[in-house]
């Protein structure tokens, strides 16, 4: 097992069969790092286009489709000490009749303290003037390459990965992805600094990062989408629009789990869903929603 250190030098807007920019091996480590959603380096340069760049993509030897592709995200963490939103919700979060009350939409700059682990705007609106926002560093686009050679924008998500901006995805969690593709091909970028549920203003704090990570490789094991893994929940994630049908991808993939892994039937599985189910919204701002099934690993048998 062997420790990488990768500095890019290009980066891609889409998630596809790239060429790799570096061969791993199974139980590797990865140290790298991400530019922001515009490009823009740990000095502030703009050294790529956006929209979310990717770091990538790594080829994982013997990762091939139908086995599962493990990511475990050792470290996440943002590597200047600024990061930038929007600063008025997104038209297609509200009614919309209330967009026309809404200012153009501007760029908000925010002052990143790494070591408080807080974030405040730089200039902050009337009543804004004493908030903080404490840190939870993610990426908001990353995955694999998706199937039959297609390249697919990082604008949006699929059963692939993609930009599916769930929160959830900060250091210490594993994400599971499908294989589609010799290699897997994993890309990771779009760090956020801090993002709340959704990405209603269609940013989090966006922040270039320093990331590390590990990788394993589960021959054999077929999954259908995303799925991850913390402390305290297994997790699925459906990438679809309208949102209810990301709601039943995701649904459907944990349900799928419980019987694989733990040893549930459709009855039982249904049942403990019925009652411990949690649910998360990631992205609604992009053209696939996000939606993340949780189940807490206290109720699992």
């Amino acid at each position: 097992m062997t420790t990488h250190h990768f500095f890019p030098t290009h980066y891609h807007v889409t998630l596809g069969s790239h060429a790799p920019v570096l061969y791993i091996a199974d139980g590797d480590t990865v140290i790298t790092t991400t530019v922001d959603a515009h490009g823009k380096d740990a000095t502030g340069q703009k050294i790529t286009s956006g929209p979310n760049p990717q770091t990538g993509p790594f080829f994982v030897n013997g990762a091939m489709p139908g086995d599962t592709l493990a990511v475990h995200f050792d470290s996440i963490l943002p590597n200047r000490t600024w990061g930038w939103t929007r600063d008025t919700l997104a038209t297609n979060v509200v009614d919309p009749d209330y967009v026309r009350t809404f200012p153009p939409r501007e760029i908000a700059d925010w002052y990143v303290d790494v070591e408080r682990q807080i974030a405040k705007l730089v200039s902050p609106p009337r009543g804004l003037e004493q908030f903080s926002v404490p840190l939870s560093p993610m990426l908001g686009c990353f995955g694999v390459a998706p199937a039959e050679g297609q390249a697919i924008s990082t604008m949006t998500s699929a059963e692939h990965g993609g930009n599916m901006d769930y929160n959830g995805f900060v250091q210490g969690v594993t994400a599971y992805f499908p294989v589609f593709a010799p290699g897997a091909l994993l890309c990771v970028g779009d760090g956020h600094a801090v993002q709340g549920d959704g990405e209603i203003i269609g940013t989090g704090i966006e922040i270039s990062m320093d990331v590390q990570f590990t990788v394993r490789v589960r021959k054999g094991k077929t999954i259908h989408t995303p799925r991850g893994e913390n402390a305290e929940f297994i997790f699925t994630a459906g990438n679809a629009r309208p949102l209810d049908q990301a709601l039943q991808i995701a649904t459907t993939e944990m349900h799928r789990w419980l019987m694989s892994d733990y040893g549930l039937d459709t009855t039982g599985a249904s049942l403990l869903l019925g009652q411990c189910v949690r649910y998360a919204v990631g992205n609604v701002f992009d053209p696939a929603y996000t939606m993340v099934c949780k189940m807490p690993k206290r109720f699992l048998p």
